[in-house]
């Protein structure tokens, strides 16, 4: 129940400050934990951005003292982070499908997004597989993008980055330059988070005869990590998307590690006979006391 506290305490601070700028690491310290894994954790549980589930709650707030009326419309734009009415206008607009002065007219049909809490669920029906190693320093190659990492929009940009590098050839030239044959399974692993931002390689660690000419090098640090599997299926695609919520839904609030900064890996084996495993590896340190 600790966990749930220090998440609901979060929430509370971010409920009291809606009006205010909202500091991202002190909700994090609240909950005990870093500002990477606070909004990691918060997007994969509630399937949104902790920065959207904000602008969501700001709106409804503004809506709100939008119809009791009598306040200008540039002081609740203000009251809520915006700097001219134009951004509030078109932000409010978004949300709710109409500008805000019609949001004072009867009959208008607006939305409501209520305050978010966090409570106890009865899951753990299906185990999480998972191991944690040691890993040493290796030297990847391959070809990168920016991807928004932040809820569903990795499970987007990511198989449709995929898809045109396949299309272009780059997959086929990365199996060639790493003696993987035309069928070898190459991996991918998502680093260098700016805010909302992160890379994306799609690639294989450098041969011995050095970086393949054309493709980019990445360096992986030694690192923790927390190893988990899909299990072993024909596409060995089919519950990557779910094994991820549930890392991040299930076994992290319940565990002893936290995430840490570094590179994360999808890591797909041919098991044989048409069938294939993949791998989530995310760096990890212990919980501090």
């Amino acid at each position: 129940m600790d966990w749930l506290d220090r998440m609901n305490n979060a929430m509370e601070y971010v409920e009291k400050h809606l009006a205010d700028v909202i500091d991202f690491n002190q909700a994090a310290r609240i909950a005990c934990c870093s500002t990477y894994h606070f909004q990691r954790m918060f997007s994969f549980i509630t399937d949104v951005p902790l920065s959207e589930y904000i602008r969501r709650r700001r709106m409804t707030l503004a809506a709100f003292e939008l119809q009791q009326g009598g306040t200008r419309i540039i002081d609740i734009a203000m009251k809520y982070g915006y700097e001219s009415p134009e951004a509030f206008s078109r932000a409010f607009k978004k949300m709710h499908g109409v500008m805000p002065m019609s949001a004072r007219d009867k009959g208008v049909s607006l939305k409501a997004y209520p305050r978010l809490s966090f409570q106890l669920s009865i899951r753990g029906d299906v185990e999480v597989n998972y191991k944690i190693e040691e890993k040493q320093a290796v030297e990847m190659f391959g070809v990168s993008t920016v991807i928004n990492a932040d809820g569903e929009n990795p499970f987007i940009e990511i198989p449709a980055f995929w898809t045109r590098c396949i299309a272009g050839g780059d997959v086929g030239r990365i199996r060639a330059a790493a003696g993987l044959g035309e069928n070898g399974q190459i991996h991918a692993v998502m680093y260098n988070k700016q805010g909302e931002k992160s890379s994306y390689m799609i690639g294989y660690i450098i041969p011995e005869s050095g970086l393949p000419e054309g493709f980019e090098q990445l360096h992986i640090p030694p690192q923790t990590y927390a190893i988990f599997t899909t299990g072993v299926y024909p596409d060995g695609e089919s519950n990557i998307h779910d094994l991820w919520k549930r890392i991040w839904g299930e076994w992290f609030p319940g565990s002893n590690y936290e995430a840490t900064e570094g590179p994360e890996f999808e890591m797909k084996y041919d098991r044989g006979n048409n069938m294939y495993e993949m791998e989530v590896w995310i760096p990890v340190v212990k919980k501090s006391a």
